[in-house]
């Protein structure tokens, strides 16, 4: 009982930083909440052991990432618009900029998109990213590489201040 206590604990201290997680991986609500369940769930499954002897936290988000890059296999592909939650929302809309963001983050392949979450949301080194995806550092920094280019030519570039001056 003690371990189910815990369990929950952890699920109400952190599915909301999950869920956001999700979003950041995902692009839209309904998948991120698909993601955060499914990591809940399984890592229910494993608690007893990823409690004693892991981080739950970083344990969850790595399945996240890899239900993530592996959802192709399990659906067709469906594109789902940005919407507005069914929930209350207490955060600020997306700017125009950052929406432009979000649509060419959403226009990456996954792994590359995965790769660059890991990498500027979460903080993680090549190494560390690699690990949580199961792929080498070379393919760590190629697809950040293909992903940060393809973020470059999606997005308009802001005017230098020479360019002002002209």
């Amino acid at each position: 009982m003690e371990e189910d206590s815990r369990f929950e604990s952890f699920v109400a201290d952190r599915a909301e930083a999950l869920l956001r997680y999700g979003y950041v991986l995902s692009g839209n609500a309904h998948d991120a909440a698909d993601l955060t369940q499914e990591a809940l769930i399984r890592l229910h499954r494993a608690w007893s052991r990823v409690r004693r002897k892991q981080n739950p936290e970083a344990y969850t988000r790595t399945i996240m990432a890899r239900l993530h890059m592996n959802a192709w296999r399990r659906r067709s592909r469906e594109h789902l618009l940005w919407d507005l939650p069914d929930t209350d929302h207490h955060d600020l809309l997306p700017s125009d900029v950052e929406q432009g963001l979000w649509r060419a983050l959403d226009g990456l392949p996954r792994k590359q998109r995965a790769v660059l979450v890991l990498r500027y949301y979460e903080d993680l080194a090549d190494e560390e990213i690699a690990e949580v995806l199961g792929i080498s550092r070379g393919t760590v920094r190629s697809h950040a590489s293909l992903g940060l280019g393809k973020l470059r030519s999606a997005l308009p570039q802001p005017a230098t201040a020479e360019e002002g001056l002209r």
